[in-house]
C-alpha cells in the first residue's frame, strides 16, 4: 500500500493564551490565525479536522518531496509570523488577548504512514496506527514550543539527512516512546529571525496641522480599556449609533487600524476604515476615515479615552472634515457642522446608556 502524508500545524500557547486572556477575543486571534495557516496550503493538502489549536492535513497515497515538504513547512510558518506581526503592528485593544498575541508560537509535526478512512456524518476521515502516532508526537520532549518535527519514517522516505541543515533548518535526532514503542524524529528549532516575513500594510497614521472643527466630552463609570471595547468592538455599534439601516464588517476579525466597516444608510453606503493618531502614553485612541458623506471630501472622527481611575474614564470626541471647493466649505460652516454635533452627542448618550445597561449585566 502507498504510504500517505501526515501534517499537523499547533498553535503553541493555545490553553494558557485562552484562558488567562479575554475569550471573545482570543477566540478571533485564533481563527484569524487558523485560517492563514490554511491559506498558506501550497501543497493541495486535505484538511481533514480543525482541532482546536490545530489543523490536522493529510494527502492519500503521496508523500511530497524533500523539497517540498521543507518549503510547506517555512511557508506555514512564515505566514503565522506575518500575522502575528501584523496583529502587534496595527493593534489598538489594549486587552490581554491582543497584547499577548504575538507571545503565540508554531509547532508542525510531520509523519506518513498507511491510511484507514472512517465515514462520519457523511464525512470522510482517516483513522488508524498512524494518525495515532502523529497527534502523539505533539507531546514530545523537545524544550521548546517553536519547531518543525518530522518522524523518521517520513525523513527516510524523503531521503531527508538527518542533521540536514540550511538558512532556516539545523535538524536534530529525537525519540520519545508511546505505548511502550519508541517512535524516532528529527526535529528544528525555527528562528524567526531568519523568516522573510510577509509584506502588510500598516494602518494609516494621521497627522493634522490645525485643530479639530468639532470636539466633545464626556465622563464615564467605567474602565477606559471597557469603554473602547464598545467603540471598537462592530458589533456593538447599533446600540448606539442610531439610525444606521445596516453595518457590514468581517465578525471574525478583531478590529484594528486598517480594519473596514460599511454603514448603510437610507439606502446608501458608507465605508469607513480604521485610523489612528498620536495621543498621550496614557490615552487609548480608535480612529475611522470615510470619504463617503457629501459635502466632505475627506471625514475623521476620533475616540480619545482616558483613564482617570482603574473604574472611570473621560472620552473626547475629535471631528475633523476636509473640504477642497469654497461651495462645500460654506456648506459645512452654515449647516453640516450643527448636524454633526447633534448626531455626536446623541451617540454619546447612546453609548452612555449602553455602557451603563452592560455594566449592571
Amino acid at each position: 500500500m502507498t504510504k500517505s502524508f501526515l501534517f499537523i500545524p499547533d498553535i503553541s500557547g493555545f490553553t494558557k493564551f485562552i484562558q488567562t486572556t479575554e475569550v471573545e477575543h482570543s477566540q478571533h486571534v485564533i481563527a484569524e490565525l487558523l485560517e492563514v495557516l490554511i491559506a498558506a496550503n501550497t501543497q493541495d493538502l486535505q484538511l481533514a479536522e480543525i482541532e482546536g489549536d490545530a489543523l490536522f492535513f493529510y494527502k492519500e497515497g503521496e508523500i511530497p518531496s524533500q523539497e517540498k515538504l521543507l518549503a510547506q513547512i517555512e511557508t506555514m510558518f512564515t505566514a503565522f509570523y506575518s500575522h502575528l506581526k501584523l496583529l502587534e503592528s496595527n493593534r489598538i485593544c489594549p486587552c490581554n488577548a491582543c497584547a499577548t498575541a504575538p507571545n503565540l508560537q508554531l509547532k508542525i509535526v510531520a509523519h506518513c504512514g498507511d491510511l484507514q478512512f472512517i465515514a462520519v456524518q457523511g464525512n470522510r476521515k482517516p483513522f488508524g496506527q498512524h494518525v495515532i502516532e502523529a497527534h502523539r508526537l505533539l507531546k514530545n520532549s523537545i524544550a521548546s514550543e517553536n519547531y518543525a518535527l518530522i518522524s523518521k519514517e517520513l525523513a527516510s522516505a524523503i531521503e531527508l539527512p538527518i542533521y540536514y541543515w540550511s538558512k532556516l533548518y539545523r535538524f536534530k535526532e529525537g525519540k520519545d516512546t508511546y505505548d511502550d514503542k519508541e517512535v524516532p524524529y528529527i526535529f528544528s528549532l525555527i528562528d524567526q529571525s531568519k523568516l522573510t516575513l510577509n509584506n502588510f500594510s500598516l494602518g494609516k497614521k494621521i497627522h493634522f496641522d490645525k485643530p479639530p472643527q468639532l470636539v466633545l466630552e464626556k465622563g464615564f463609570s467605567i474602565a477606559a480599556g471597557t469603554l473602547i471595547e464598545y467603540i471598537t468592538n462592530y458589533s456593538y455599534r447599533h446600540h448606539w449609533a442610531k439610525g444606521v439601516d445596516k453595518f457590514e464588517y468581517n465578525e471574525n476579525e478583531v478590529t484594528r487600524v486598517g480594519s473596514e466597516h460599511l454603514c448603510v444608510i437610507n439606502g446608501k453606503h458608507l465605508n469607513f476604515v480604521a485610523v489612528t493618531k498620536d495621543v498621550a502614553a496614557e490615552q487609548l485612541v480608535y480612529g475611522e476615515m470615510t470619504s463617503s458623506p457629501p459635502p466632505v471630501d475627506t471625514l475623521y472622527q476620533f475616540y480619545i479615552v482616558t483613564p482617570t481611575s482603574k473604574a472611570s474614564c473621560n472620552l473626547r470626541v475629535e471631528t475633523y472634515w476636509e473640504a477642497k471647493s469654497p461651495i462645500k466649505k460654506l456648506v459645512l460652516a452654515l449647516l453640516v457642522k450643527r448636524i454633526f454635533k447633534k448626531n455626536t452627542e446623541s451617540a454619546i448618550q447612546n453609548l452612555e446608556q449602553f455602557a451603563t445597561l452592560k455594566s449592571a449585566t
